[in-house]
């Protein structure tokens, strides 16, 4: 049956029985000023993510009338930003929400003449024009869709974490080029600045941690990562502390250039130092 002005009330009844008991759509549009009753029952249970999502090139998504079996389209978003629907041909649909498009849809449709007050349904079925990626060593790189607010954290628990032997910082390259570095320790405990929102196209590296290197009197020398503010003193502690024959008074560091200090215990270190603990004099 064509829906027309005398469809109008049994469509509206059954928009209504659809969102009082929880099976409405996520983005659906009222028939009626009077129905406004039914549009906030079924906003409050829709998905925040699905109503926030801003539609690109590549999502698809599903636009149905509801009541009317012969208008239900699965539609991808072409690169040129619109849709293909019956009656309308292209409808721009990149840069809007779901409830934004649905709204145009349904106005169109009753200007055209086809539809009396159409009640739509648009929900997104595939996300793919907003995503993050995310590179380096973590444990599932790739690229994260954005389907709603995620912070920098979100993202790293979503691919896993690091692995062993990665920095303890990220580096988040913005769609605009700009490079920030957040410390990992920091992200569930610092503030916004230290844990901010990701954006579609932003670039995430875990880059391989630097290297220093521990000799001499320690209890396991080797190379060991670079960790932020790394003094002589963690990084003795690091190779094990100090053998019975070593002693802290005769610490030495070798930058990669060759060169060698005398260090204290508090003195900072970088990456491809060599500290070596000299032995205690008897």
């Amino acid at each position: 049956m064509n829906m027309s002005i005398h469809g109008h009330t049994s469509v509206a009844a059954l928009a209504l029985a659809l969102a009082i008991t929880g099976l409405g759509p996520a983005c659906a549009k009222p028939a009626t000023a009077a129905d406004a009753a039914t549009d906030t029952v079924a906003s409050a249970a829709a998905s925040p993510a699905a109503q926030a999502y801003i539609l690109g090139p590549q999502d698809v998504v599903e636009v149905e009338l509801l009541g009317q079996g012969d208008f239900h389209v699965r539609a991808p978003v072409a690169t040129d930003g619109s849709i293909l629907l019956p009656y309308l041909g292209k409808v721009t649909a990149a840069n809007k929400t779901c409830d934004q498009l649905g709204s145009e849809i349904s106005q169109a449709l009753e200007a055209g003449g086809f539809y009396a007050h159409p009640v739509l349904s648009v929900q997104i079925v595939s996300y793919a024009s907003r995503y993050v990626t995310v590179l380096g060593e973590v444990g599932a790189p790739g690229l994260v869709p954005i389907d709603r607010n995620y912070h920098l954290s979100d993202i790293l628990a979503r691919v896993g974490g690091v692995k062993d032997g990665a920095a303890d910082f990220l580096v988040v390259r913005s769609a605009k080029g700009d490079e920030h570095r957040f410390l990992i320790s920091t992200l569930a405990t610092g503030g916004v600045a230290d844990d901010p929102l990701v954006e579609p196209g932003d670039k995430v590296f875990s880059p391989k941690a630097a290297l220093f290197y521990v000799s001499g009197q320690v209890k396991t020398p080797g190379a060991y990562p670079m960790a932020d503010g790394m003094t002589v003193r963690m990084a003795i502690g690091r190779g094990g502390g100090i053998t019975d024959l070593g002693t802290d008074r005769s610490v030495t560091v070798r930058d990669p250039t060759g060169n060698r200090r005398h260090v204290r215990l508090d003195d900072k270190i970088a990456a491809g130092d060599v500290i070596v603990v000299g032995e205690r004099i008897f």
